[in-house]
């Protein structure tokens, strides 16, 4: 296995933190997959669409040996098994995983584009994903996430919910 890959995970229907954990199951029950790290689960306020639920949010570092539209149809592949079903853009989803970085690579295809195209202003991805490297830098600009975090005037609508204790162990926040 010698790519990593940093996935993003986000769920607001249904029992939330169940998605997320379903999702991360199959993940690992690939052959092809190595999940190596998690983020802790952040609760945060919809973007895009606002007239919806609150998200559940994390971030998996993984090692694989599929190439990037591969993991692509797994992570598809997850999502349809989940029960997920494409309403219409930024809405209410059972389960959303996303390719955020893929080795230190810029890819576009007309099915995927990583590192993903709005990672870099999204606190609910920035924030799971320093939490398990502080020192990643964004592909595409060449900066630092830490310092494109930094650069993001509010830090509002992410809240940690339930904060990551061991490599799976999750122990809830209460806020």
């Amino acid at each position: 296995m010698t790519n990593t890959a940093y996935i993003s995970l986000g769920s607001n229907m249904g029992n939330r933190s169940e998605n997320l954990q379903k999702a991360i199951h199959l993940l690992k029950g690939q052959d092809e997959i190595e999940v190596k790290r998690l983020s802790s689960i952040y609760e945060t306020d919809p973007v895009g669409f606002e007239d919806q639920a609150a998200f559940l949010n994390m971030v998996v570092q993984i090692e694989t040996s599929l190439s990037p539209q591969q993991l692509l149809e797994v992570i598809l592949q997850t999502e349809q098994t989940l029960g997920r079903i494409r309403v219409f853009r930024w809405g209410p989803r059972i389960i959303d995983l996303d390719i955020l970085l893929y080795n230190h690579e810029n890819i576009e295809t007309e099915q995927l584009i990583v590192p993903h195209p709005r990672m870099h202003e999204r606190l609910f991805v920035l924030i799971p994903l320093l939490e398990i490297d502080e020192m990643l830098v964004h592909p595409a600009i060449g900066k630092g996430f830490k310092q494109i975090l930094g650069e993001i005037p509010e830090d509002k609508g992410v809240r940690r919910w339930k904060q990551i204790n061991g490599e799976d162990e999750f122990v809830h926040i209460e806020s």
